[in-house]
């Protein structure tokens, strides 16, 4: 079969930033060329046109974004919280939260782990996706907060106002659609509770494991491979 040209996937293309919202990254040129079965110069060729026309603008180094370029490019941060997808999310929470459960596990006292058992109990009453995903962000800023280091903490806000964007937001519909809430009154408030016995224990390898076995859980979830 031979490759597609340009003008061949324009319509696809168009397709695809329908659905987007203006500063939401597309997919790799990678996953794109796939996609539409073409090479990635003819990617390229099509990708030109539609910046040519106002359609999309791309920034070296961070991809390539739905909607008409920025008068003034956002700050660095506000571009990457713009761009992250739920892939990335999960990547940089992956890298960063069984660290801050480590840390939770070698400081907390018997009043941070009372608070994170709190936590745990008011997520295991959520009764809609939107208090599930209230109750899931307060349990891992908790954690976050025991620490005592700003910077820790600033970083769990960060994932979470990325969170909170329309992405991420779409993806976690669908996912709560296929698992229901009930998943995160047993699931995930259960792997939240192993957490917590390992913060109350002191034993950091073992609360890295619980938090790695939870979010590896979530990426499942998204997946739809859980």
């Amino acid at each position: 079969m031979p490759r597609r040209s340009a003008t061949d996937i324009q319509p696809d293309m168009l397709a695809l930033l329908a659905v987007l919202t203006p500063g939401e990254r597309l997919p790799s040129e990678r996953e794109l060329a796939e996609r539409f079965g073409c090479s990635r110069q003819t990617l390229r060729a099509c990708l030109s046109r539609l910046e040519q026309d106002g359609r999309i603008w791309r920034h070296v180094g961070q991809g390539t974004f739905s909607g008409s370029r920025p008068r003034h490019l956002p700050v660095r941060d506000t571009l990457l919280i713009e761009g992250a997808t739920p892939p990335d999310v999960m990547q940089a929470r992956l890298l960063l939260e069984p660290m801050v459960a480590v840390t939770a596990a070698r400081l907390a006292d018997a009043e941070d782990v009372a608070l994170l058992r709190g936590r745990v109990a008011a997520g295991r009453k959520a009764r809609d996706r939107a208090a599930c995903e209230q109750a899931d962000d307060a349990f891992h800023r908790a954690l976050g907060q025991i620490s005592g280091n700003p910077i820790l903490s600033g970083f769990l806000g960060y994932l979470s106002g990325i969170r909170r964007r329309i992405a991420w937001q779409r993806e976690w519909e669908r996912t709560y659609r296929r698992i229901g809430t009930q998943a995160f009154q047993t699931l995930h408030s259960d792997q939240h509770a192993r957490i917590v016995d390992a913060v109350e224990s002191g034993d950091p390898e073992a609360a890295a494991a619980c938090m790695t076995a939870h979010l590896e859980t979530i990426r499942a979830d998204m997946l739809g491979s859980g």
